[in-house]
């Protein structure tokens, strides 16, 4: 009797391991699989086996990790590759301006004209130079070296600081700002650098895609608003305005980092952005 039974367990133990070594095999198979293949089929095992299921069932939350990574890899890559392409161009482009000007320059004796050329010089330079300066800007805000130090900022006045200081670039632009700021005080624990900087890309952005027309609001809340017009937008470029790189048609001499820039300080300081296209109007609000 007691044989028997001893030959009944040794049986059971066999099939057992028989069954968890096929099952070994079908979790290598199809994990090797799964690596060669651009799949989002993940590892499916027959066994009803506990601890080989907890097994594959493992093994597949690291394939999802792995594969959001390569995603992130491959949209990353493709996305570096457009953004050297378009920084090339909007360097070149003022570049080959500046070398033919000194050409011409070469060519005449005119003092009209080459105080005219020098104009032109001067204002391609300034154009390249606002262009290195947000790559280099961008690079180092990204850098795991980047400290942000916080200290108690009064928000009202910063943004409002912010807006007398684009009064003549706006009114050259054409553009008379409709502003509705509390008059309560707005303290926060921020980095008044990072948030001039954060208002000063949203006022750049403004005037880039303003229909001529611009709204800036804070309430009492500490909600900022940044709104205006803008027909030429559609709701896909709405909800890239924060990539990196990312430029409309319509905006040129442009990297695409500025609201990128904005998005990464504000993250920093514990706060939030976002953008809202409704109705052909735009609206960025950020939250501190």
């Amino acid at each position: 009797m007691i044989y028997s039974l001893l030959a009944i367990l040794l049986i059971a133990a066999v099939v057992k391991i028989i069954l968890l070594k096929k099952t070994a095999r079908e979790i290598t198979d199809e994990f090797a699989d799964r690596l060669k293949n651009d799949t989002n089929t993940l590892i499916d095992v027959s066994s009803h086996d506990k601890d080989m299921r907890d097994l594959a069932s493992s093994i597949n939350d690291q394939l999802r990790v792995l594969r959001k990574e390569h995603l992130q890899y491959h949209q990353g890559n493709t996305e570096l590759k457009k953004a050297v392409t378009n920084i090339s161009h909007d360097l070149r482009t003022p570049l080959t301006a500046i070398c033919g000007y000194l050409y011409m320059i070469k060519k005449t004796d005119d003092r009209e004209l080459i105080d005219s050329y020098l104009e032109i010089i001067a204002e391609r330079t300034e154009i390249m130079k606002q262009l290195t300066e947000e790559l280099f800007r961008y690079s180092v805000i990204v850098s795991d070296e980047a400290k942000v130090e916080i200290q108690k900022v009064n928000v009202k006045q910063v943004l409002e600081d912010c807006i007398m200081g684009y009064c003549g670039a706006l009114d050259e632009k054409g553009i008379v700002p409709k502003v509705d700021i509390t008059v309560n005080t707005i303290d926060r624990m921020l980095n008044k650098a990072c948030l001039e900087r954060v208002f000063s890309n949203l006022m750049n952005n403004a005037m880039k895609y303003s229909d001529g027309d611009l709204e800036i609001t804070l309430s009492d809340s500490g909600e900022i608003v940044f709104a205006n017009k803008a027909q030429n937008l559609s709701a896909v470029e709405v909800e890239r305005l924060f990539d990196r790189f990312y430029t409309v048609e319509a905006a040129r001499n442009s990297t695409g980092l500025g609201l990128s820039i904005a998005r990464t300080l504000v993250e920093h300081m514990g706060g939030t952005i976002s953008a809202v296209y409704e109705d052909q109007r735009l609206e960025i609000r950020i939250i501190l």
